[in-house]
């Protein structure tokens, strides 16, 4: 018995997604309109990075980080209207010791997925989770740096979370694979409501590693890790999920249209620049790459660099498409949108 997609087209017994449905895809999240900036750099100091986007009691908010050339805090901002966002303050900051005195970049975990859904994020054991990248070396993403776990009684305040003492997932654990052995970098989790992997919870995380026999050092891919309780984890399959073998392919965010999933990540440097991809899945394991048109690339002076790091929503019949711009600005958050809502006053 065939299982009919959200695009009308029989779901195949196979994993691969087809071209028909990956181009209706395209076709139902492309943003082609630039808005512009909607979160400058607070100062000439410090570097705005990551958007994460949730919804809580008819309000919108990001979390985001700065980076002020020692390290990464996690802060919060508030919206009413997806455009215009007002700083709230800081979610984790740096600290004296411990091995994330210097790297918290700190991403949501367990918002809603569905494509035009609710967006809010899911309570476990009557917390709110974040994931984050942790590390105690003083730079830009400096050091051997892994994946932290934090937890928080109200996402919408900037409170200090409360964090684990120890990285959930590191390039030394006993069972690092070979594209994981170098360093781990952001994460993403998600609600596997159904359990079709088999676990309710499952990472996806952006790592470098090298192969035993490889030279160089090594390129970035997208891989995943599946758990029972959001404390405990472990890496899921031998492969990665996504690659190049070559460049960047990182920071996946999911979204759920129909009984198809959509991973929107950044790829940078397996061709000129870095810019906004996707991919498809029935199963959250096996993924089919689009292989046309960038949804995002850089296109204006405020992200003529590097227009990566997506965090992609439809609300109101809109798609929204937050993403960390640099160029003229400096690195900062910028959207693009499916419908023409004029220009950001920061874009000038």
């Amino acid at each position: 018995m065939s299982v009919q997609c959200s695009f009308g087209q029989p779901k195949p017994s196979s994993a691969i997604v087809s071209s028909e449905t990956m181009q209706s895809v395209f076709d139902e999240v492309k943003t082609p309109f630039k808005y512009g900036i909607v979160l400058p750099q607070p100062d000439s100091g410090r570097m705005v990075d990551s958007p994460t986007i949730f919804r809580k009691e008819n309000n919108w908010y990001m979390t985001y980080i700065i980076f002020d050339g020692k390290g990464y805090e996690t802060w919060l901002a508030k919206s009413d209207d997806l455009l215009n966002w007002t700083t709230l303050g800081k979610l984790m900051s740096f600290a004296e010791t411990g091995w994330d005195a210097t790297q918290k970049a700190g991403y949501v975990a367990l918002v809603e997925t569905d494509w035009g859904g609710s967006y809010e994020a899911e309570k476990y054991k009557g917390h709110y989770w974040l994931s984050y990248l942790g590390g105690s070396e003083k730079g830009y993403e400096a050091g051997r740096l892994g994946v932290g776990i934090a937890t928080t009684n109200d996402l919408a305040k900037p409170i200090e979370t409360k964090r684990l003492s120890q990285p959930v997932l590191s390039a030394v654990d006993a069972d690092a694979r070979w594209y994981d052995n170098k360093t781990i970098y952001k994460s993403l989790i998600v609600r596997d409501k159904a359990q079709i992997t088999g676990y309710p919870f499952v990472m996806y995380y952006n790592a470098k590693g090298v192969k035993p026999d490889a030279k160089g050092n090594g390129f970035e891919t997208i891989a995943m890790a599946v758990s029972t309780n959001m404390t405990n984890w472990k890496r899921h399959g031998q492969q990665p999920l996504i690659t190049r073998q070559t460049g960047i392919c990182g920071d996946a965010q999911i979204t759920k249209i129909g009984d198809l999933y959509v991973m929107f990540y950044f790829g940078a440097f397996w061709k000129s620049d870095a810019f906004e991809r996707f991919a498809c899945s029935y199963d959250l394991v096996n993924w089919t790459d689009w292989q046309g048109d960038d949804l995002v690339s850089p296109s204006e002076p405020f992200d003529k660099t590097y227009a990566h790091k997506p965090w992609v929503i439809k609300w109101n019949g809109v798609v929204y498409h937050f993403y960390n711009a640099v160029g003229t600005k400096g690195r900062v958050i910028a959207l693009a949108t499916s419908k023409d809502l004029g220009k950001s006053r920061f874009s000038d």
